[in-house]
């Protein structure tokens, strides 16, 4: 079994967490909400693990590839309320409980409880969207205005034409033209890309962070996120 390997675990901005523990990883990753690169670094230090213990549950390597980034994606709801301290103690056996351990045990319930859907129906790919993308993906997406959620999630997810999106949101009572569409979901993606975190889209979508993980050059950005629309959402 060949476990994948991720480019974002070679970046600077992962690989210069790597001294920290994951006591310190936790901390930060809760205190800096705005930031990803402490979800990611922790996600580069257990993702072999967390991808054997999946592998070997799943019948098929796509539906592997589809639980893992779900498991990674409930992880990451999890973590940020998530105290060790008290986790340990609701457990049948009472002691210190490591994050390693926790990751294994909510691998677990995620294997154990997990409906996957088909793999002909499954169009994610883990090769052109790593679980911390889609994370803070999902997590931007959640800020933008209903309509423009809306407009991204039909153009993406069911594949429709401007056409029929128009016509769709002229029927909820929008005035709105095809062409309009095609304008407004420019404008989305913009947004979209902006509202993520800096350091995510210098990690995944290959902007300039200067000397500091919140300064962002618009001219290199080199990878639009709408290009890995089809497999994230």
């Amino acid at each position: 079994m060949l476990i994948p390997s991720f480019p974002e675990c070679s970046h600077s901005l992962v690989k210069s967490l790597h001294h920290y523990s994951d006591h310190e990883l936790l901390t930060l990753f809760q205190r800096h909400p705005d930031t990803g690169q402490y979800f990611t670094a922790i996600f580069c230090r257990y993702s072999p693990i967390v991808y054997t213990l999946v592998r070997h549950s799943a019948r098929s390597p796509v539906q592997a590839d589809y639980l893992f980034a779900t498991i990674w994606r409930h992880v990451h709801r999890e973590l940020s309320g998530l105290d060790l301290r008290h986790y340990a103690q609701t457990q049948a056996e009472p002691g210190q409980l490591t994050l390693q351990s926790w990751l294994i045990n909510m691998t677990a319930y995620c294997i154990n409880t997990a409906d996957l859907p088909s793999v002909e129906s499954i169009h994610y790919s883990l090769q052109a969207a790593s679980p911390p993308l889609w994370c803070y993906v999902e997590q931007a997406l959640d800020q933008l205005a209903p309509v423009q959620r809306l407009m991204i999630l039909m153009a993406q997810t069911f594949r429709w034409s401007e056409t029929r999106i128009a016509a769709y949101l002229q029927a909820e009572g929008e005035a709105i033209s095809p062409a309009e569409v095609r304008t407004q979901l420019q404008v989305c993606y913009q947004q979209l890309e902006r509202i993520l975190p800096d350091d995510i889209r210098a990690i995944y979508l290959q902007h300039s962070v200067a000397n500091h993980p919140s300064a962002y050059d618009d001219e290199l950005d080199v990878d639009p996120l709408e290009h890995r629309f089809e497999e994230i959402l």
